[in-house]
């Protein structure tokens, strides 16, 4: 806490009591956000306005284009012993262990196009303090595995189906959140031998090397494939590099009272001014944004959890007015307590964009010409809904439905990868990727692709968020739909449907359809006359419509 030098760009976030304890230098700087990223300098400022946050140190930008030694250094010298203090833990200790997670952080949002690696700080010596702090043997356990299956994803590489084939053994049907502790132990084993055979060397029971090799991923994830791609469709520049947060853990896993989230403060599919969440009792953040489990809608935190649930709304609200727009945010439940992960700017449709721009106008948050500005690339003909056909026709076959991420009507040829969806679209042909889960991986494919339609997955899963960015029509959660890669085909139910075959993806209420379907196009004549009005007083001033 009072080295004589404290390294640069390294930061801490806490709240604004215990920022007053902390050298000067390690406060984020004014407007701080290029050295910060986004992630952490949102964090800071919610932080500063009295929001629970995690206590957090942060490896700035500057780092991402440095030796290792450079940011190995500030971390291990200054950075963590402040965090240490911060939390009154140790990474490591054997009996009060700081556990911690480690993820990225661009200046621009880029939603899951780079790494996190949770539960850093577990190993076999730290376990039995864990157990001593915690008293809950399954809460560890479950940690446990999720840090040796997340690090050996991320650092060493493994695919992700070898700790999920594992699971799927020893669970044999149930849920991960029936599980009892001896058999997450029996699991964690698993795992760890998993490992073992997968990297061809122990899993590293060193916390010091978790925690190196954690934030070398992530910062070596700015320059994987799929980042890449996305900041060059985006216009991002390559030379911003990621910033790397290093926060304390909350277990949204702990009880039945515990659980993580992902939530906009406003319907991003619309504009509709209500809170749009959704959430996992017994889990972890990754569990909702991975893409790989199902997620449900708020009524159940807000029926088992209404003090969470009412101070979640009155946050979100907080969060608007602190950034002036509506708010895509993360958070955990631990035993009760709300925690805020990070907020940033939501994605959303067109049409959500221009209510969401004119209510915040009406309600005072933005002025006219803030308003004017986000939506003067808007033509008044896309703040329409394009939905099925409802006279003339024969009524179309419906085969299954699942969650409704990103509105819309999507019609073309079954697609189970991304090779088959470049061959055909270079053929001319329209097509409907189908993918078991939502993972940021297939947002090339995506993009050439007029829809995406998995089994697992949230409408808040990081590919979904980037969907709606894109304009493509989103499916997910769709249980009744079975994926059969060998024969490529897909069943639903009865009915089986060979790659090549023709679907019809509605992304208003979650249906699949077999075949190409009529479609109409309904404008929302309120909300264009709402924007007409705004246009005309900016007349002359550029406006595209």
């Amino acid at each position: 806490m009072n080295a004589p030098h404290w390294p640069e760009a390294c930061y801490l976030i806490a709240g604004r009591r215990e920022m007053e304890t902390l050298p000067r230098k390690a406060h984020p700087p004014s407007k701080g956000v290029l050295q910060l990223g986004n992630k952490a300098w949102n964090l800071w400022l919610m932080a500063s306005a009295g929001l629970r946050v995690p206590p957090a140190l942060v490896l700035g930008t500057p780092y991402a284009h440095r030796p290792v030694a450079a940011w190995e250094e500030a971390l291990f010298t200054a950075g963590l012993p402040a965090l240490e203090a911060l939390t009154a833990r140790r990474l490591g200790d054997a009996r009060r262990p700081l556990l911690v997670s480690v993820r990225s952080g661009a200046p621009v949002s880029m939603p899951g196009m780079m790494e996190t690696v949770l539960d850093v700080g577990l190993c076999d010596e730290t376990v039995p303090g864990l157990l001593r702090l915690t008293g809950n043997p399954r809460l560890v356990w479950d940690s446990y595995r999720r840090l040796v299956a997340g690090y050996g994803e991320v650092v060493a590489g493994i695919d992700p189906g070898v700790f999920e084939a594992a699971l799927a053994e020893l669970a044999q049907g149930r849920e991960e959140q029936a599980l009892a502790f001896d058999t997450l132990r029996a699991l964690t084993r698993r795992f760890l031998e998993c490992y073992r055979e997968q990297a061809g060397e122990a899993f590293p029971q060193s916390v010091r090397v978790q925690l190196r090799e954690a934030v070398r991923a992530v910062f070596a994830s700015w320059n994987a494939p799929k980042a890449v791609d996305y900041r060059r469709h985006q216009g991002i520049d390559d030379a911003l590099g990621t910033a790397v947060t290093i926060q304390q853990m909350v277990f949204g896993n702990a009880d039945r009272r515990s659980g993580a989230g992902v939530g906009f403060t406003r319907d991003p599919t619309d504009g509709t001014p209500r809170p749009w969440v959704d959430f996992l009792f017994e889990a972890q953040g990754e569990d909702v944004v991975s893409g790989r489990r199902n997620a449900v809608g708020h009524e159940r935190l807000a029926a088992r959890l209404p003090q969470v649930w009412e101070e979640l709304c009155d946050g979100g609200t907080k969060l608007e007015r602190l950034f002036g727009d509506m708010q895509d945010f993360e958070f955990t439940v631990q035993e009760g307590t709300l925690f805020w992960l990070q907020a940033r700017s939501g994605k959303r449709t067109l049409r959500a964009a221009a209510r969401i721009a004119l209510d915040l106008l009406d309600e005072g948050v933005i002025d006219e010409r803030a308003a004017w500005e986000r939506t003067r690339d808007i033509a008044l003909e896309e703040l329409a809904t394009v939905r099925l056909a409802t006279e003339g026709g024969e009524a179309p076959q419906r085969l299954a439905c699942g969650i409704p991420a990103s509105p819309g009507i999507a019609g073309g040829e079954l697609a189970l990868d991304a090779e088959r969806v470049a061959e055909r679209v270079a053929q001319g042909a329209k097509v409907i990727l189908v993918r078991q889960d939502a993972e940021t991986a297939d947002v090339a494919a995506l993009r050439q692709a007029g829809g995406l339609l998995t089994r697992r997955g949230a409408r808040t899963s990081h590919a979904a968020v980037v969907a709606r960015q894109m304009g493509k029509v989103c499916v997910v959660g769709c249980e009744g739909l079975t994926i059969d890669g060998w024969a490529r085909s897909v069943r639903f139910g009865e009915r089986v449907v060979a790659e090549g075959e023709p679907i019809t993806l509605d992304g208003n209420d979650g249906s699949v359809y077999a075949g190409l379907v009529q479609t109409q196009t309904v404008p929302d004549a309120a909300l264009q006359e709402r924007l007409a009005a705004l246009r005309a007083r900016f007349a002359g001033e550029g406006e595209n419509a």
